[in-house]
């Protein structure tokens, strides 16, 4: 058997941000298998390239023991029914019962830190208990990549990982698929466009405020949405919508088009394992306004290709708005140029594909 697993908590996440790798194993010869949650159309992609998917469904957020064990149980039994020469898992319950799974079968994982999740960053009585679980899931991990250098010494400090983990540039970012896109010409309205799900984390009430003080003070501003509404701002949203502080564009499968038609994207977001919105608008020559935050402030060079704010300070957030706004428009291209070059510099995706690869090789060749 020629087999690789993948356990992943979303097939979208696997396609946006990860098909390059999967479809590089499959050319490889490997016979490739990925087990995800999701009933979704981009499962299609997997199979037309000649992946085997199986659907699993659990819940990515919630913690229930019996549920937990369950998902642990179907890793195993995949393992044992595909013998797999290595598995291959991202995001945290797929890591973390993935690798209990690969422990129980003295199976090769290599696991993708994408990010520690709020359990962690949030500190408390649920980051001991999510720490302990990942020490469980982790700790005979072959390798664990790992997105942004601060989870990189957490997980080390906290011996979740040991030495042999290895720095990635996020996901990297398909720098064929997201092209530099002229800069709109300049015809007076500033753009600023958010992209993710409207969650705290993601420093949306901060973004609200930010909205609603710039537009008042500086009418030729539009602040656009584009994304998912969660938890209890739909009521904000609508309220914010009607007085016209923020027009909200929906959901996309497809980001491009939103990103070549502002001046700027904006990310106050708390913390990430690695942007990817902010890569892809880097990759779309788009200045970004970001947090000083690990997996955000990777993905900007402050003053050179965007902002770097506080995260949490409605204040920083509004004050590098203004700073944008009153940038000459050939500095707000330069800025947007200067973006794309990082991006190709140190983002491309193909150094993900090439680690990846490479750890393949490795394990099965011992």
């Amino acid at each position: 058997m020629n087999n690789i697993l993948i356990l992943t908590n979303s097939i979208g996440g696997l396609h946006c941000f990860r098909k390059e790798v999967v479809k590089a194993i499959r050319d490889s010869g490997y016979d490739v298998y990925i087990s995800e949650p999701d009933n979704d159309e981009r499962v299609k992609y997997f199979e037309e390239i000649g992946c085997h998917v199986y659907r699993t469904v659990f819940n990515r957020r919630g913690m229930n023991p019996l549920a937990d064990l369950r998902l642990l149980l179907q890793y195993k039994k995949y393992i044992n029914e595909l013998k797999p020469k290595v598995v291959l898992t991202y995001t945290i319950k797929p890591n973390i019962y993935g690798g209990i799974a690969c422990r129980l079968t003295h199976s090769q994982q290599i696991a993708n830190i994408t990010g520690l999740g709020d359990s962690v960053e949030n500190g408390g009585w649920l980051q001991k208990l999510t720490v302990y679980l990942y020490k469980t899931g982790l700790s005979k991990s072959k390798c664990v990549f790992f997105q942004n250098l601060s989870n990189r010494e957490f997980c080390i400090n906290n011996k979740i990982a040991n030495e042999h983990s290895i720095l990635l540039p996020g996901s990297g970012v398909n720098i064929k698929h997201h092209r530099y896109q002229d800069y709109p010409k300049d015809e007076g309205l500033i753009r600023f466009l958010f992209i993710g799900r409207l969650l705290k984390d993601k420093g949306i009430e901060e973004l609200f405020e930010t909205a609603r003080l710039i537009k008042t003070k500086y009418p030729n501003t539009e602040f656009q949405i584009l994304g998912s509404v969660e938890g209890p701002y739909q009521s904000k949203l609508d309220e914010l919508t009607k007085s016209g502080f923020i027009t909200h564009l929906g959901k996309t499968s497809d980001v491009r088009p939103y990103i070549g038609a502002v001046e700027c994207t904006v990310m106050p977001s708390y913390h990430e394992g690695m942007s990817n919105v902010n890569l892809e608008s880097a990759a779309n020559g788009r200045p970004v306004i970001t947090t000083d935050v690990p997996g955000c402030r990777e993905t900007v060079d402050d003053g050179l290709t965007g902002f770097l704010v506080a995260a949490k300070s409605t204040e920083s957030l509004t004050d590098a708005v203004e700073r944008f706004i009153a940038l000459p428009y050939n500095q707000k291209v330069l800025m947007g140029q200067n973006a794309r070059k990082k991006v190709e510099r140190e983002f491309d995706r193909q150094i993900v594909v090439d680690a990846y690869l490479n750890e393949i090789e490795c394990l099965t060749n011992v």
